[in-house]
């Protein structure tokens, strides 16, 4: 049993991941920055914790993990898109953050939800609607690399609300055909990385596939 802290706790894969969590004994606590979501939250069996992380500097983030006695950081917060300013100042000013908390806290672990073909070298032009968020999740995941933390990457095909499958693709590659993730794989890839001390340090690319969850891990150590 482990203490998580999900950053974007009323997001799609979030509310799928906390369940699982907590039907495993995990505690959980998301964080949110609405207090209208703190009952869908509550359902989940997650604690809510409002906090904005947009505002949020890193000494108050710490003092989240370090009240949650966290073991484990779940990133899964995003802007949404439409407002780049906003997307840098989730997907990459706040995550950097939450990182920088995490060392602070003493929380090891980080698991970062982040996109397939997400890198420094993503190809997506200057003029495309996506590319604010292609340059915050770059920025974000090359720092995480480098931040000496446990950390993973998840790197989803595009996302679906599609049944969970517990099946993915683990030798996936961005492409426009590709036939997307469903966030409850999502959120069932990550809680299987939390409790998977090999997968600390990768990146783990996946869309929907005929691989089982766990064998696909175990396959790519």
């Amino acid at each position: 049993m482990a203490n998580i802290v999900i950053i974007g706790g009323h997001g799609k894969v979030a509310l799928l991941l906390a369940p699982i969590l907590t039907a495993r004994g995990d505690t959980v606590t998301s964080v949110i920055r609405d207090p209208e979501h703190a009952i869908d939250v509550s359902r989940t069996g997650a604690n809510p914790l409002l906090l904005d992380i947009e505002t949020a500097s890193a000494p108050e983030l710490a003092a989240v993990l370090t009240a949650a006695r966290a073991d484990a950081v779940v990133f899964t917060a995003g802007a949404d898109g439409g407002d780049p300013a906003r997307t840098y100042a989730v997907d990459r000013d706040a995550a950097l953050r939450v990182m920088d908390a995490a060392s602070a806290a003493g929380v090891r672990r980080f698991v970062m939800v982040s996109y397939l073909g997400a890198g420094p070298d993503h190809g997506v032009p200057q003029d495309n609607s996506f590319y604010p968020y292609a340059e915050a999740k770059a920025a974000a995941d090359t720092a995480l690399r480098a931040s000496g933390l446990d950390w993973t990457i998840l790197m989803p095909g595009r996302l679906t609300l599609d049944e969970p499958t517990g099946a993915i693709d683990p030798a996936a590659v961005r492409a426009d055909d590709n036939p997307g993730t469903s966030r409850a794989n999502v959120a069932a890839v990550a809680a299987a990385v939390l409790a998977d001390p090999s997968t600390v340090g990768r990146d783990i690319p996946f869309t929907d596939g005929p691989v089982p969850i766990d064998d696909a891990l175990r396959g790519a150590r």
